[in-house]
């Protein structure tokens, strides 16, 4: 089968490798659609994971069952699918306290094991799970609403009115959707970018070009301040916005070794929450209902549909294009 391979740190490349069969409790997917994710370059570059080389990256990917193992009960062929990436131990202290996704041995499709860059796909029955008449290209946004879902899970959104989001590429406007199914409709979004900052407008969202001195009014005012950029000046600056007993959610990507300056008599005397938020935790059910909450406008996320060996560009950054999700079509 054609897959995307890391051979190495900055090495991907298309490869023609073996298909993938099916053990006891695995089945078969034939990959339909699957989105890149800035994880994914982090890893070619050895940011992130294990570096577990050769590895075909991808994992936010959805397809059909082609063939399932002696052991598969839940899953048939010919079902339309999306995978939980996430692979947990079961036996650390995290993960018998819940928190499978910072599990001391975590591994997941894509990251440590072979993904969903590929024509095909074996995967544990027990990260598949069906997505009824969804499109396969929407049911491959599950796994970053679901990363979304996880970091709102941090506080209590029904006491929420408004939200600031820095970053308004796909996860911002992920995150600013999915407060909207928990009944926060007061979201702004910050950006350099006019055309996402236009995007949000487009979905009914307020949107403020970053550096703005509109911003200034702000201070003090939000229950819930954002980061979806990774820039640490810009999480740096998130507690600014947060109003007194407020929220600031640390969720962009910031460079490891990376520090910022927080006053903790601020957060004392103001009496601020911060959480930061990483993956997933076992909740793509839940994603698969937000997403059909927010409705069938959230397919204009994807903003590029390529073919598999078209990905080797988004990835190893010499494809430039200005893009919000970009997806690999599969047939």
């Amino acid at each position: 089968m054609k897959a995307i391979t890391y051979k190495a740190h900055g090495e991907v490349q298309t490869s023609e490798i073996a298909d993938p069969s099916a053990s006891l409790d695995e089945v078969v997917v034939r990959v339909c659609a699957s989105g890149v994710c800035h994880t994914d370059i982090d890893i070619l570059y050895g940011r992130y994971g294990n570096s577990t080389f050769p590895l075909v990256p991808g994992h936010e990917y959805a397809g059909e069952v082609i063939s399932v193992g002696k052991n598969v009960t839940n899953l048939r062929e010919g079902e339309r699918v999306v995978v939980d990436p996430n692979i947990h131990c079961g036996e650390c202290r995290a993960c018998q306290k819940g928190l499978t996704n910072l599990c001391d041995n975590l591994g997941a499709y894509g990251v440590t094991v072979h993904g969903g860059f590929a024509e095909y796909s074996a995967v544990n029955q027990a990260n598949v799970f069906p997505i009824g008449d969804l499109s396969y290209g929407v049911a491959a946004l599950a796994e970053p609403v679901g990363c979304v879902l996880n970091g709102l899970d941090a506080f209590d959104t029904d006491a929420m009115q408004s939200a600031l989001i820095f970053g308004a590429g796909p996860i911002g406007m992920l995150i600013a959707l999915s407060l909207r199914t928990r009944g926060v409709d007061d979201v702004t979004m910050v950006d350099l970018d006019e055309s996402r900052l236009s995007l949000a407008e487009s979905f009914g969202l307020k949107a403020i070009a970053a550096g703005s001195s509109v911003l200034d009014a702000l201070e003090k005012s939000v229950d819930l301040a954002a980061d979806a950029t990774g820039i640490p000046k810009v999480a740096e600056g998130l507690i600014n916005y947060s109003a007194n007993g407020g929220n600031v959610l640390f969720f962009g990507v910031c460079p490891p070794g990376e520090t910022i300056a927080i006053s903790p008599h601020d957060v004392f005397r103001r009496q601020i929450r911060i959480a930061g938020t990483h993956s997933l935790n076992h909740n793509i059910p839940e994603a698969l209902k937000a997403i059909e909450t927010i409705g069938p406008d959230i397919d204009r996320l994807i903003s590029h549909r390529v073919e598999l060996k078209e990905i080797e560009g988004f990835l190893n950054k010499s494809n430039t294009s200005s893009s919000l999700k970009v997806h690999a079509v599969i047939s």
